[in-house]
């Protein structure tokens, strides 16, 4: 076991130092960086000077592009850059936003609340739901039920999540019809005034609508996931022996069958449960008015904000690379009869 997980970190880091290298060549070729922005953004505050009768120097000259290159480090080599960025990376110094004036952690921090309310009640209320949803289908399989369940699923799937959230803030957030649900944030201004059981209130007032939007297209998968698992096992001989020996169906289901067929949903447990801190949905954040790390994410692409790019991008793929490790861990942990010299090959 050991060996295996020495070998997995190992192969990590050439992974790793592929993704940043990557997109740090793409850029330097891509137009509009940081320099450029802030050169644009003076001359336009010295034409707007000059448009109230105020006297300002119309452009930028060599020496304020000079000292604008100092300022980002592009006053460097790209190579030189390329090793201090690295050299920062491995003591986990992720740098400073050029536009925000914080450093990229802590932006990083100030943001997870929203993506972390968004994620976890997405993973919950979809593994909670789906689950026995899946389990009712398969048990029930080629019923009315199962087909009208399936049919439901699959619209919410189809129908994208800003799609939806549309829909719900013209219905309920006093687009059109009712007013029943706020547009911002998570919480409400006076939050801090509240009692405990206010505060609980107002931030489930806040979350409902954007936590429904992102939840409904996330049903399907896992459900027909489920589905598949236990039809699957429920086929199997063990479980004509087990029935053929007289035990209840009941018991066959819950103390056969669900063991084995959840192996493919607690295998990916981790991902899901750690992807559901990074990867909430930019356009519901946007929709919804929620600043959070997909929101962050896009506005530092479109302003060239690059530690942040490359920071949050180390970071993002640092643990995604170690939550498949997990992964694989766990799937040897529930089943035994998997060995470590198997997920090698």
């Amino acid at each position: 076991m050991w060996s295996y997980i020495l070998k997995r970190i190992l192969l990590m880091v050439p992974t790793l130092i592929g993704v940043l290298t990557l997109t740090f060549v793409v850029i330097q070729f891509v137009p509009g960086g940081p320099v450029e922005q802030a050169v644009h953004d003076l001359r336009r505050g010295s034409e707007q000077g000059a448009s109230f009768g105020m006297r300002t120097h119309t452009g930028v000259d060599a020496q304020q592009v000079a000292q604008l290159k100092a300022l980002y480090g592009f006053d460097k080599p790209p190579l030189e850059r390329y090793f201090s960025m690295l050299g920062k990376f491995v003591r986990f110094d992720l740098g400073d936003s050029y536009f925000r004036h914080q450093s990229v952690w802590s932006l990083i921090v100030s943001k997870l609340p929203v993506s972390i309310s968004i994620g976890v009640w997405t993973f919950l209320i979809t593994y909670l739901i789906s689950v026995p949803l899946g389990i009712a289908k398969a048990v029930r399989n080629g019923s009315r039920f199962d087909v009208a369940s399936s049919l439901v699923v699959l619209v919410g799937f189809a129908i994208p999540g800003f799609v939806l959230g549309v829909l719900l803030l013209v219905l309920f957030g006093g687009g059109t019809f009712w007013q029943l649900f706020p547009l911002r944030n998570l919480t409400s201004d006076n939050w801090a005034t509240l009692s405990l059981g206010g505060k609980i209130l107002d931030y489930l007032w806040h979350i409902t609508l954007p936590v429904v939007a992102s939840v409904v297209g996330s049903f399907a998968v896992i459900t027909m996931l489920t589905k598949n698992a236990f039809l699957d096992e429920i086929r199997k001989q063990y479980v004509l022996t087990a029935r053929a020996k007289g035990l209840s169906e009941r018991r066959v289901l819950w103390k056969h069958v669900f063991r084995n067929a959840l192996l493919p949903l607690i295998v990916g447990f981790p991902g899901a449960f750690i992807g559901a801190f990074f990867t909430g949905s930019l356009l519901i954040e946007t929709l919804f008015s929620l600043d959070g790390l997909g929101l962050l994410s896009y506005e530092s692409v479109v302003r060239r904000d690059y530690p942040v790019v490359l920071g949050t991008l180390y970071l993002f793929t640092l643990i995604g690379l170690a939550t498949k490790l997990i992964s694989d861990l766990c799937y040897v942990w529930v089943d035994p009869r998997i060995q470590f010299e198997q997920l090698e090959r």
